[in-house]
């Protein structure tokens, strides 16, 4: 793997960077954090046109045919401004289902409308067990005359109070991977939308609630008990979202700490010439720096369908969650009190990076993912 970008993901980079510094401003994000759809569908249709939606959609579809390591670094970029919308729900988890499922109808139905912003979807999985697997889907879909019934509740569905359409997980037999997914309507008969408030106000949240939902049968996507395959997918390119996320709020906190402690002085000095300050963020730089390996390594990884992919993803979640706690935390320490204050930005970052960290798996998920890639024998120089 070449760990420097290529020039058209140097220039892709820029252009996000540029559109989102713009448009995506402190004040913008706060407007957010009180709008019931949680984001400007404008804007977001901007970054379809910005062909930005559909980087890892294929060209037949409108997509740019790209992959994980674009969206990463597009990822890194709204990390840095604390970017609300559904980019991840609607073309990193629904998208990666519909094409992980193999269905070409489904991928010609949904994926245009992605890749242009016309169409934002969700993905529905966590129940009242948290997991990441097929195993812990309890809500039931029933074979009902010419399509299903879907009975039961989904928790944590991120934007699914704004969307226009859900791809839900949903058991279908009775053995633990006999689940498959269904493309649901927000606004279907029986559906009922419970929004959360969330430590992180720009993280759109809600349970939704199916009583009798009736969908017919071109709502399933792929195949009766075919969901395991794409929801394995889902979780491996959303673990990797998420770390490119995290990475972005701590690279602009990092830059917040270094410019506030060459500014503010004590003593007659800046902070900045005191050696604890200084200790801590090189710290902050180590972590990042190892953060942004970790992530793209995965992302590379992914996209080259690389023997160790599954172990790649899984140590990049685990130390990225506590490399953006840490340096995000000690941004607030650096700052002091004003760190901490509501009218300055660094807590959105905090906040942002602490909802990110137990999605598509914690620390302590993925760290036992990576064991149990060493204790089979897939870990190079591992023993077997």
């Amino acid at each position: 793997m070449d760990f420097e970008f290529s020039q058209d993901q140097v220039m892709l980079r820029d252009l996000a960077r540029e559109f989102l510094r713009e448009r995506c401003t402190s004040a913008h994000v706060r407007a957010m954090m009180d709008d019931p759809a949680g984001y400007d569908r404008a804007m977001y249709r901007q970054l379809g046109e910005m062909s930005l939606l559909g980087l890892a959609i294929p060209e037949r579809f409108g997509g740019s045919g790209l992959g994980m390591v674009e969206q990463a670094i597009v990822l890194e970029e709204m990390g840095r401004v604390a970017y609300p919308g559904p980019f991840v729900p609607s073309v990193v988890l629904a998208a990666t289902a519909i094409q992980a499922s193999g269905d070409e109808a489904a991928m010609a139905r949904y994926l245009p409308g992605l890749a242009s912003g016309e169409l934002t979807m969700s993905f529905a999985l966590l129940e009242d067990e948290i997991g990441w697997g097929p195993e812990v889907v309890a809500m039931r879909a029933v074979p009902d005359g010419d399509g299903f019934v879907l009975s039961g509740e989904k928790r944590f569905v991120p934007f699914g109070q704004a969307v226009d359409i859900v791809v839900v997980v949903a058991r279908t037999g009775d053995a633990p991977g006999e689940v498959s997914l269904f493309a649901v309507p927000r606004d279907a008969e029986g559906l009922t939308v419970q929004p959360y408030k969330m430590f992180d106000l720009n993280a759109k949240e809600c349970a939704l609630r199916f009583d009798n939902v009736r969908v017919p049968s071109d709502a399933l996507i792929g195949t009766l008990n075919g969901g395991a395959g794409p929801l394995n997918a889902v979780v491996q390119r959303a673990a990797v979202a998420a770390c490119a996320e995290m990475l972005g709020c701590a690279r602009t906190s990092l830059e917040m700490s270094v410019e506030y402690a060459k500014v503010r002085k004590q003593f007659g000095q800046p902070i900045g010439s005191f050696q604890a300050i200084k200790h801590k963020c090189a710290e902050m730089l180590e972590a990042t720096e190892n953060a942004h390996s970790a992530t793209y390594y995965a992302a590379w990884a992914l996209d080259a369908n690389a023997p160790d992919a599954r172990l790649a993803v899984s140590v990049a979640k685990s130390f990225v969650n506590e490399a953006a706690r840490k340096v995000c935390g000690d941004a607030i320490q650096v700052h002091g009190g004003i760190g901490f204050t509501w009218e300055y930005d660094l807590h959105f970052y905090f906040k942002r990076a602490k909802y990110l960290e137990p999605l598509w798996g914690d620390t302590a998920w993925h760290r036992e993912r990576v064991l149990d890639e060493v204790l089979a024998g897939r870990v190079a120089g591992a023993a077997r």
